[in-house]
């Protein structure tokens, strides 16, 4: 059936699941997947995209580290738009609308390919403690199976709760059973368990749909992708998404069914995503708006099924058909299906360390919405450190976490065990400090090299970055050291609306002004001949723009990051007595004693701890 025993057991195949086994067998662990249904893995349970606002830098965040999402994105992807595009690159944010069958498809063929990589089908009923640590997993027909380290990745599994108005259901998510048995068995061992709402918007047949009275969301004119990798390719055609409004009169028969809403009626006691509202929640809300924004999205290249983003809801169904019906579009809509809220257990992340491990159980591994967090992108990234961690414990090599200043991911996971959350947490590029530095372009410079290092960038997306790296660099300092004689700058400069100049200078310096662009550069005398002679492609040349247009808001932050640093290299033992502090508040000593940072820098975030709190601490400890 399976062999004896496993150095990683993951129990879940979504998306953090997903990642989490794909990482633990790349990196040569012995892996065993285990889901309830195999059918459904990678399954995008909700909108059928991936990416977004700090979403797409997480994406090319997993793919720079050597994980799979952007690979499965890039081939499976129907669309593709770079948002924020008007703003500076440290808010550009990569998103694909992507084909739901195919996505899953390429997931489960990619980890069908991955060496080490088991998969059984059945749903994990506990877990097997020895004293403080995991040993394996119980499944409902009774197996055990042994493992020197287990990564639960139950997403809404854990006693799901499915809602629909007045009707509710035990569910995963549409048409597949709750997990049981592991939350009661973690409860038991001291862990703090929660509950948690998200919804999902009904989903409708395209061909019922009148597309002229809404408005075409187009993707972008040249696309781009999101793997470094040359292994896939930007999309040469594209499907269209479109956007509708609702109106007062929608908002009106939404709210006939109000009296029926589990959210209003007591039913549903969990807290949803304050991000991503279910649209009674948005009437509620923001009563004085009279209308709120419709995205249609499709949900594959051949499927005649739209996704309604925009619309997610648990009131009844028949409120959802009539007030749908009355969008502008949707005046003969057919269902394929009914929004629904989900109600799910968590576990409060301050209960983990960097690592994602456990502090009460030794070798066992939270991620994705167990953890409390909301959304694939941030569910992928737990569970590839998840998986990283749990195979370089096995291997009793040092762990590896990434730290605020590195990565949205270290950001992530800094703000759930530090902070915790009491509600979906979403990411945004305003969680990062450093969001200068933490850029979609460059998370291959960030990430790749210590990926490498640890045995799970391959050697083929390491030369890349490499080649990546000296090129760009090397531009750059051709830049510095080539000038431009006015009687050529001028008639650019001129164009531009720019001040001319009266003597040569760098062309690095012209190029630093605001409204001078690299088509612009490209006219200048030897810089054409540059860019052919040492082949730059569109990559290279978008990174050293970069490089050159934000060179002192970059220096700036990595100022910022290296104090940050100093802290974060003032470890606190883990067994730090802060109750001996007394001139420490106790609202201070409380939380530290809880969460138990391991150093200086993450207890300063921890809410709740003055910077006076921080300086008593530092003075206890002789710095």
């Amino acid at each position: 059936m399976f062999q004896n025993e496993y150095d990683v057991i993951v129990v879940g195949a979504g998306h953090a699941g997903s990642e989490a086994a794909a990482a633990a067998a790349n990196m040569g662990a012995s892996t065993l997947l285990v889901t309830m249904n195999l059918q459904n893995i990678a399954q995008m349970s909700c909108n059928p995209a991936m990416g977004g606002i700090a979403k797409g830098q997480i994406v090319r965040e997993i793919d720079a580290l050597g994980g799979y999402s952007g690979l499965v994105s890039d081939t499976s992807a129907i669309q593709f738009k770079m948002l924020n595009k008007s703003k500076g690159p440290a808010m550009w944010s990569p998103r694909v609308q992507s084909d739901r069958m195919m996505f899953a498809e390429h997931w489960r063929l990619r980890l069908e390919a991955t060496a080490n990589l088991d998969f059984y089908q059945e749903m994990v009923s506990g877990l097997l403690i020895e004293g403080e640590k995991v040993v394996g997993v119980k499944t409902s027909l009774g197996l055990v199976i042994k493992a020197k380290s287990v990564i639960l990745t139950n997403g809404t599994f854990l006693n799901g709760l499915i809602h629909i108005g007045d009707k509710q259901f035990g569910g995963g998510r549409a048409g597949e059973r709750a997990a049981t048995g592991i939350t009661e068995e973690l409860v038991q061992l001291g862990f703090e368990a929660g509950r948690m709402k998200t919804g999902t918007p009904p989903r409708v047949d395209g061909r019922s749909l009148d597309y002229s009275k809404m408005i075409e969301q187009p993707g972008d004119d040249v696309p781009s992708k999101f793997s470094y990798l040359d292994e896939t390719k930007p999309l040469t055609k594209q499907r269209s998404c479109y956007m509708s409004y609702t109106s007062p009169q929608v908002h009106e028969l939404l709210k006939e069914g109000f009296d029926r809403s589990p959210m209003f009626n007591g039913r549903i006691k969990s807290i949803g995503p304050r991000y991503c509202p279910s649209i009674e929640d948005k009437i509620n809300r923001f009563a004085e708006k009279d209308r709120h924004q419709l995205f249609i999205e499709p949900e594959g290249w051949n499927t005649v099924e739209m996704y309604i983003n925009g619309f997610s809801t648990s009131l009844p169904e028949d409120v959802q058909f009539k007030a749908l019906r009355s969008v502008a579009g949707f005046e003969n809509v057919k269902f394929f299906r009914p929004g629904y809220a989900i109600e799910y257990d968590y576990f409060p992340p301050t209960q983990l360390k960097h690592t994602l491990e456990t502090k009460l159980v030794n070798g066992l591994y939270f991620a994705g919405q167990i953890n409390g967090t909301t959304g694939y992108e941030e569910a992928g990234s737990q569970g590839l450190m998840a998986g990283i961690n749990a195979a370089l414990k096995v291997k009793e090599r040092e762990e590896f976490v990434l730290q605020r200043s590195e990565a949205y991911i270290g950001v992530l996971i800094d703000d759930l065990i530090t902070k915790g959350t009491e509600e979906p947490y979403r990411m945004f590029t305003s969680r990062a400090e450093y969001r200068t530095l933490l850029r979609q372009d460059n998370a291959d410079f960030r990430l790749t090299e210590k990926s490498y290092k640890i045995g799970l960038a391959s050697e083929k997306r390491m030369q890349k970055m490499e080649e990546k790296k000296t090129k760009s660099y090397a531009f750059v300092n051709f830049l510095k050291e080539t000038s431009v004689a006015p009687d050529e700058s001028n008639l650019v400069l001129e164009a531009n609306d720019s001040a001319p100049m009266k003597q040569s200078d760098k062309i690095f310096k012209i190029f630093s002004r605001p409204n001078i662009a690299m088509q612009d550069v490209r006219t200048f005398s030897g810089v054409e001949e540059y860019i052919q002679e040492n082949d730059l492609n569109e990559e290279v040349l978008e990174q050293t723009e970069i490089q050159v247009k934000y060179s002192g808001y970059i220096q700036k932050e990595k100022n910022n990051a290296d104090k940050l640093h100093r802290l974060e290299g003032i470890k606190i033992p883990g067994d730090f007595d802060y109750s001996r502090i007394k001139s420490m508040s106790y609202e201070a000593r409380e939380k530290l004693k809880k969460v138990k940072p391991t150093s200086v820098s993450q207890a300063s975030r921890i809410s709740g701890v003055s910077p006076n709190d921080i300086s008593v601490l530092l003075v206890y400890m002789g710095r």
